[in-house]
């Protein structure tokens, strides 16, 4: 059996570090700031710049992974005789998932004995990094390319996503609310709260008057949608778009409700491509659980 290697983008939000650290190679996504185009790897543009800027008013714009990067990523190591495992950001908000299939499509033609294995995750942001990290575990175990493929389709949509936002400025400046709602959303302090959905796509499902409220009512929802409730045993990740007393107040919410869970919850920066999307202000948990259905 030829050796893999399990691929991911850079909108998995873990951070460089992490993927280096865990072996887990990653395409990355694009954004632009002020005409000047950058790696969506933290490096490029520290996250504590980044989100200064857009508080100062910037208004950065992102680029998928397309076909070319696709096939310099694999071609590495199919050029090594290794088969790929690539797993892609939800198509439910980009389009990169095409590319790397027609990436993986050419490459089967050039490199007609290895398995190039392409798989959407109908995950976002940390979401897609905890079901990467899951996956890397299992890798490392000692699973084979098809019986990680098959866990990764059976597994994707467990993952759940519970996301609160602070502050409207950003949608309004990206032209999803009006400045009506906008202003009056931030003086009655409304915080939307959208989850991820069957299709990978975010969909809004309350709105609650006050942080502390919209933290408990994450919390809430994670109870209900863990296969045992508050006896988790699972790992729970947090993401934070700079407001990380946020995070931290969300981080012992959950570990106070769920004492069994497998090691601390761990807190990562949403990454500057996502990042570009929710502006400042974002916090969001997630698990895995119930499967996600209509």
């Amino acid at each position: 059996m030829a050796d893999y290697i399990l691929s991911c983008s850079s909108t998995a939000d873990l951070g460089k570090d992490h993927m280096d650290q865990r072996g887990i190679p990653f395409a990355r996504f694009t954004f632009n700031m002020d005409g000047k185009d950058y790696e969506d790897d933290g490096i490029a543009y520290p996250i504590d710049d980044f989100y200064k800027a857009i508080r100062d008013g910037a208004k950065p714009t992102t680029s998928q992974v397309n076909v070319e990067k696709y096939t310099e990523l694999f071609e590495e190591y199919l050029k090594k005789g290794m088969d790929v495992l690539h797993i892609t950001l939800s198509s439910g908000i980009s389009g990169t998932y095409n590319s790397a299939v027609i990436a993986a499509d050419d490459l089967k033609e050039k490199y007609p004995e290895r398995k190039i294995l392409v798989i959407d995750s109908l995950d976002a942001s940390t979401g897609y990094g905890l079901l990467m990290d899951a996956a890397k575990d299992l890798k490392d175990a000692g699973m084979g390319i098809d019986e990680l493929y098959a866990w990764v389709m059976e597994n994707r949509l467990k993952v759940n996503h519970w996301v609160m936002t602070g502050d409207l400025t950003h949608l309004y400046r990206g032209g999803r609310i009006s400045a009506t709602s906008m202003l009056m959303g931030n003086l009655l302090n409304i915080c939307p709260l959208i989850r991820v959905d069957v299709n990978g796509k975010l969909a809004p499902f309350d709105k609650i008057r006050g942080k502390k409220k919209a933290i408990k009512a994450l919390v809430d929802k994670m109870e209900e949608s863990c296969e045992n409730g508050t006896a988790y045993d699972g790992k729970c990740y947090i993401a934070h778009s700079d407001c990380i007393e946020d995070a931290k107040e969300l981080q012992t919410e959950v570990e106070d409700r769920f004492p069994a869970l497998k090691g601390k919850t761990r807190i990562f920066s949403i990454g500057t491509v996502i990042g570009s999307h929710t502006g400042p202000g974002t916090v969001v948990v997630f698990h895995f659980g119930k499967a996600r259905t209509d």
